[in-house]
């Protein structure tokens, strides 16, 4: 969590007298002075909203929250007793119990990452008046509904946003600027799971997200169409590398050729150049190939809203499963022969 003093401060926090009061604990019975309880308690609860807004992030935990709010070498003493009133109010939920509040198949993935550390006690210990550990992690609900709104329209407006399925990994770099952290972003994803928005499943060893689309209220479920489509782009974009890559390893070779033939070494040049073709000729074959692809997809794409032939391409786009594991550009070509075969099969036919 930041330090104090890269967040914005309110007033009062160089006023000694007020800060004293303020640092203290609160009182046993709130009854006693229910407007300084009142007082001390909204303080502390919006600064705690303010210092995560600030940061992106969506989690707070008393040991980050001591450290924050350190002044003059003094920690607040009631911040375990902030948390606790937070919890009771329906303001916090500790991250496992809001991980399980989301149904379907982003459980097996987010209560198996949430839950890697024993738990030592339970929410009802908590509402009870137990300690709060000092390490255990809550969601603050109102932010991570305001976070799960930022995912989304960042999305939209990304260049995925004609992907309905996106990687964990692509997900993490578009998001770097509006999620402090992966476990901000896993929080916005459970909110948005929750708000039936998109689905999180794990695929082959990876983590993909299928995201609802234009004219959709909810997200569909993840079809065998969806997974087709998703590693159609992937071969795209494996391809679309190894084409530049040989492209620049040609105009290396026809550099290194006309220096040979400065020099006067023309046998040398010369293998520089049948190097320089064979590179060429690889590179126009992958070119092709990756034509295909991108008009397989364009088809697609035009073809959503008519069934048939979405199901003509699944065949199709079935035989483009690739490994994420073991992705390699001859598989990829493979695939292309397959869907070429199948292509012919439906609309040649």
């Amino acid at each position: 969590m930041s330090d104090v003093a890269e967040m914005s401060l309110p007033a009062e926090w160089g006023d000694d007298e007020r800060m004293n009061f303020l640092f203290s604990e609160f009182k046993e019975n709130r009854d006693v002075n229910t407007t300084d309880w009142d007082s001390k308690m909204d303080f502390w609860v919006a600064l705690i909203l303010k210092s995560c807004r600030e940061r992106g992030s969506v989690l707070v935990n008393l040991q980050d929250l001591h450290k924050t709010f350190r002044r003059k070498e003094k920690s607040p003493l009631g911040l375990s007793t902030v948390i606790q009133s937070m919890a009771r109010c329906g303001k916090i939920q500790r991250e496992p119990e809001f991980a399980a509040s989301v149904d379907c198949g982003w459980v097996s993935w987010s209560v198996g990452m949430l839950l890697v550390k024993p738990l030592k006690w339970t929410f009802s210990t908590l509402l009870g008046g137990g300690r709060v550990p000092l390490e255990e992690s809550f969601v603050v609900l109102e932010l991570v509904k305001e976070k799960a709104a930022e995912l989304l329209g960042v999305y939209q407006s990304s260049e995925y946003s004609s992907c309905p399925v996106v990687s964990f990994q692509e997900l993490c770099s578009l998001s770097s600027d509006i999620c402090a952290d992966e476990s901000t972003l896993c929080m916005a994803l459970l909110q948005l799971q929750k708000d039936k928005q998109v689905i999180v499943s794990l695929h082959e060893g990876e983590k993909i997200v299928k995201f609802c689309q234009p004219g959709q209220e909810r997200v569909s479920a993840l079809g065998d169409v969806d997974i087709g489509v998703y590693q159609l782009q992937l071969s795209e974009k494996l391809l679309g590398e190894r084409v530049q890559k040989l492209s620049l390893e040609a105009d290396r070779c026809r550099e290194e050729a006309r220096l040979l033939l400065r020099e006067g070494k023309k046998s040398q040049a010369l293998r520089c150049l049948r190097g320089c073709k064979r590179l060429e000729q690889r590179a126009d074959s992958l070119l092709a190939k990756l034509e295909t692809i991108r008009g397989i997809l364009d088809r697609i794409a035009q073809s959503q809203t008519d069934k048939m032939v979405v199901q003509a391409y699944q065949a199709g786009v079935a035989a483009l499963r690739l490994s994420l594991k073991d992705v390699t550009v001859e598989r990829a070509e493979s695939l292309v022969d397959q869907i070429q075969e199948v292509r012919a099969c439906y609309f040649n036919g």
